[in-house]
């Protein structure tokens, strides 16, 4: 009786060998991977989806709401946190390591803008609060 549930275990064991194991990894993407991401769609950003920049969001919030349009790509979202300052905070802070050749020329407890690239070229970066528990992401291009 072990024998035949011995042999049994083996064949599955071999099989799941065979067809690979389902992978554990956390694949999300990072709030660094979308934010060059869509930096690197400027200025026409035509080519990102909704979902490109929901992964800026979810270290402060799970619900974002992103689109593009002429020259910007834009979210909102509802902080997690109680304080929008400190999840603005967090934001610039993403930011601010991600993409280390950004100029950071406007701290405020209710806006944070950031800039790339030579005047007449550059990709401006905007966290702003909007509204009771909002954030808002602006990144907008013409390059």
């Amino acid at each position: 009786m072990f024998a035949l549930g011995r042999a049994v275990a083996s064949a599955i064991a071999a099989l799941l060998l065979c067809v690979g194991l389902p992978a554990f990894a956390d694949d999300t993407p990072t709030p660094c991977d979308a934010l060059k991401h869509i930096v690197a769609a400027a200025p026409g950003f035509s080519s990102l989806t909704p979902d490109d920049g929901r992964a800026v969001a979810l270290p402060h919030g799970d619900d974002a709401k992103c689109a593009s349009s002429h020259g910007s790509y834009q979210c909102v979202w509802t902080s997690h946190s109680g304080s929008t300052v400190d999840a603005l905070q967090g934001v610039a802070a993403d930011i601010a390591s991600c993409l280390p050749d950004a100029t950071h020329d406007q701290n405020s407890p209710s806006r944070q803008h950031f800039y790339l690239g030579a005047r007449g070229q550059r990709t401006q970066i905007v966290a702003t609060t909007a509204g009771a528990n909002k954030l808002k992401l602006v990144i907008s291009g013409n390059k």
